[in-house]
């Protein structure tokens, strides 16, 4: 009997616990270790702030979906794992031994003192309940998107820094159009320098005080990754063959933001993900040879624009209009009852 531990409940573990409850997996005692009971999904987050749902509505019971897939669920972070013998220490003190371990725990943003993060989004949703006047450094999907639904939810100033844009330059014409017509304060070409008490923002020579500053500036590797003696790149995350797993442990499987791939951390990617480590981990069981998972540069992407509205693109192509809105609910009202009810 194996012993596998899954380290967090992203997309990529979602999926994989999703295909075992539907298939339930003979020979591997797993156990989830994922710091919420329930857990908000990120693609509805802005939907929340905006007003269009309530937070029991975009959220999934991560325990109840580890006990569909048979799996026992400990809510605690990890704070320290050890590659080598595959020993994992918890927030909560307890210390795991495990066989085989998949990590699918995301990223952090790297924010700085006196900023919040916008991860966990759970601590995010009760402290902009209180912010009339917000800055956000990060000009991307998640930035865009929470400066718009913050518009939408009424009554405050909002302040969106932009060192540089992600997007392609048609894409990124059609996001700014849109933070105008939300009256978003957008300042593209200006980094957040500093977070000074108050919060300060400081962008060279501006110094601006606000409420709260959030900060969306981008993936950052989980710190505890750099202690685990796995092999990482010069981000800082995790380095995988064709079948996710760690170019120098064997034993352990790497998905979603954590794992260094050559494509955009998504959750469209990550849910791709999911199928290929729940197809390896029934291979590894059952002692068959692992399949390749193929990333790919282009997916859909959605973004909202704080009404129900929203902006459609994948590669060259975009759109936008209510129409979109309407598709995106429909794709994560339809992921998320699989999460509710696998079976």
């Amino acid at each position: 009997m194996k012993r596998v531990l899954l380290v967090g409940a992203g997309h990529a573990h979602a999926r994989l616990l999703t295909d075992i409850a539907r298939m339930p997996l003979y020979g591997a005692r797993l156990t989830l270790v994922s710091p919420f009971p329930r857990q908000i999904y990120s693609a509805m987050l802005p939907g929340v702030i905006a007003g269009h749902y309530t937070r029991q509505e975009a959220e999934f019971d991560v325990e109840r979906l580890a006990h569909f897939a048979h799996a026992e669920f400990i809510p605690a972070s990890l704070v320290q794992f050890n590659a080598a013998d595959g020993t994992a220490t918890l927030d909560n003190g307890q210390t795991l031994r495990s066989d085989v371990v998949f990590i699918n725990a995301g990223s952090t943003t790297g924010a700085p003192e006196h900023a919040l993060s916008v991860k966990p989004f759970e601590q995010l949703v009760e402290r902009v309940r209180f912010a009339s006047h917000v800055a956000i450094a990060g000009g991307g999907a998640a930035g865009a998107e929470l400066a718009m639904a913050l518009r939408r939810r009424g009554g405050g100033e909002v302040t969106l820094y932009a060192d540089a844009s992600p997007f392609q330059p048609a894409l990124a014409e059609r996001v700014t159009r849109a933070l105008k017509r939300n009256r978003v304060d957008f300042r593209p070409g200006m980094r957040v320098d500093a977070v000074e008490p108050g919060p300060v923002v400081v962008a060279g020579a501006a110094r601006q005080q606000f409420d709260l500053v959030l900060w969306a500036a981008g993936a950052v590797a989980p710190p505890w990754l750099k202690r685990t003696g796995l092999a990482l790149d010069d981000r800082g995350f995790a380095r995988v063959d064709g079948a996710l797993r760690s170019v120098s442990h064997p034993n352990v499987f790497v998905a979603g933001d954590c794992a260094a791939l050559p494509e955009p951390k998504s959750g469209v990617h990550a849910v791709r993900q999911g199928t290929v480590l729940a197809e390896n981990l029934r291979r590894l069981v059952s002692g068959t040879p692992l399949v390749d998972y193929e990333p790919k540069r282009k997916a859909l992407l959605l973004i909202t624009c704080g009404s129900r509205y929203a902006i459609a693109a994948r590669g060259d192509w975009a759109a936008e209009g209510r129409w979109a809105w309407w598709w995106k609910n429909l794709i994560d009202r339809r992921w998320l009852r699989r999460l509710r009810k696998p079976v």
